[in-house]
């Protein structure tokens, strides 16, 4: 059974996304004493007394508000509270008990999960401020634990209580055998809208606000392809137009979602075709060696004819030059165009990045491809290559062995590589060559 669900909740600005990094040892969530920051739900995991359990850091809850951005905020926590075992309400003692408190503790109340109320900001040692006494007038089972989610203090009581509060249920932890798929792009581009279309529900925030996804937030979608873990990033702009630390904070957040990757979906807006920016996110997921497919997103604005197709698709493969591998897809999120055809290619382009080629294959299409254009010569002397074996998957990786790796040009590399291309597909991944010169140390395979 899977492991059992622990969601913090509580009013914006009481310190949630500390708490969260402290309780999962990392910096996950975006941590800024800007209220609001964490948008939608980020999930982590933590073990306590031999019980590993799942974290739920939600975007701060405005019981009443009419502000757009607010009010998904509190859906997305009002999810968070459905799907958990045990709710950790957090609160701050500096302001004592205020009135979206009360009503936080009302709509808790009415899920029927227990409660671990948490009073944050409790960072002197020694008597508790009179301020901590008002949060009993909540009227939870479970006493108010003070705790201090910058220095830790607290945290081991408050796990204490939520093991004491769990369902008497078998929660042996299943491996994670899911494909992981980032959804990377520039902002407003659908990442979020074509997750939602994955799931069925609203599971991510999504407006028309460019930047509003801020965190990268992890989906599980398990259906008749397989299982897979969808991993939505905000969107990454220019460097020069990141004007302030939390935006930072979210490009980085970008970078190391393709970095736990296996697929990497790169999302081109169809009004606006592959700008700059496009091509430097499309090139971080290449640069890191992963599997990636192009989903040309909104195609349902755009008027057709016999040629929309192959001259966009023309257009692609031209400014993403260094990406030929890649599929490309024409979708909508909004109407569910093509979207279903995307797990058909995720699996697909994933095969492809774990094909394993043995070395006897491999020497004979380089045989091949040398009978068929020499390799290059300088000043009289002939590159010879000897042999070729694969040290690696997701990339494929390959060691080339020759005389003289300096006359191993680029453009002979590139040959090489489609020529590997042409027999064994390797289609939606980038293929790695290192080039050895005999005698030299091979890399670790």
């Amino acid at each position: 059974m899977a492991k059992p669900i622990v969601a913090i909740v509580g009013r914006p600005n009481v310190g949630k996304s500390t708490f969260f990094n402290k309780l999962i040892g990392e910096r996950r969530s975006i941590v800024e004493d800007t209220p609001g920051v964490t948008r939608d739900r980020i999930y982590g995991e933590t073990e306590w007394c031999g019980k590993k359990l799942t974290l739920i850091d939600t975007g701060g809850i405005e019981p009443k508000t009419d502000d757009v951005i607010l009010s998904q905020m509190k859906f997305q926590a009002e999810l968070a509270i459905e799907s958990a075992d045990v709710i950790v309400l957090l609160c701050d003692v500096r302001t004592g008990v205020t009135a979206a408190d009360r009503d936080i503790a009302v709509l808790l109340k009415k899920s029927g999960k227990p409660i671990v109320p948490a009073i944050n900001k409790c960072d002197r040692i020694g008597a508790l401020p009179y301020e901590f006494y008002e949060f009993y007038e909540l009227g939870f089972d479970c006493e108010p634990i003070p705790v201090s989610s910058i220095h830790g203090s607290g945290t081991g009581d408050v796990l204490d209580a939520v093991l004491q509060n769990l369902p008497d249920t078998d929660t042996a932890p299943e491996e994670d055998d899911s494909i992981k798929v980032a959804v990377i792009g520039k902002p407003n581009a659908g990442k979020s809208s074509i997750i939602n279309r994955f799931v069925g529900a609203e599971r991510m925030i999504v407006s028309s606000i460019a930047g509003t996804t801020r965190d990268a937030v992890d989906t599980v979608v398990e259906n008749e392809y397989g299982k897979f873990t969808f991993i939505d990033t905000a969107g990454i702009r220019r460097q020069s137009k990141i004007s302030d630390s939390i935006e930072k904070y979210s490009v980085l957040r970008a970078h190391m979602a393709v970095e736990r990757a296996d697929v990497c979906l790169i999302m081109v807006d169809a009004n606006e075709g592959v700008t700059e920016q496009d091509e430097r996110i499309a090139g971080i997921a290449h640069e890191a060696g992963k599997a990636c497919i192009i989903l040309v997103n909104k195609w349902d604005t755009i008027e057709k004819d016999n040629s929309t197709v192959s001259n966009f698709t023309k257009q692609v493969y031209e400014a993403l030059g260094y990406m030929q591998y890649a599929p490309l897809l024409f979708v909508s999120a909004k109407t569910g165009q093509r979207v279903q055809n995307i797990y058909e290619h995720i699996l697909y382009v994933f095969n492809q990045s774990r094909l394993r080629i043995s070395t006897g294959m491999l020497n004979d299409v380089l045989n091949d491809a040398t009978t068929r254009v020499q390799p290059p010569s300088d000043k009289g002397k002939r590159l010879k290559i000897y042999y070729m074996t694969q040290i690696r998957v997701a990339p494929p990786t390959f060691v080339i062995f020759c005389n003289n790796a300096e006359l191993f040009h680029f453009s002979y590399q590139r040959f090489i590589e489609n020529c590997l291309r042409e027999t064994f597909g390797f289609r939606g991944t980038p293929i790695k060559l290192i080039i050895r010169q005999k005698g030299e140390e091979g890399p670790d395979a």
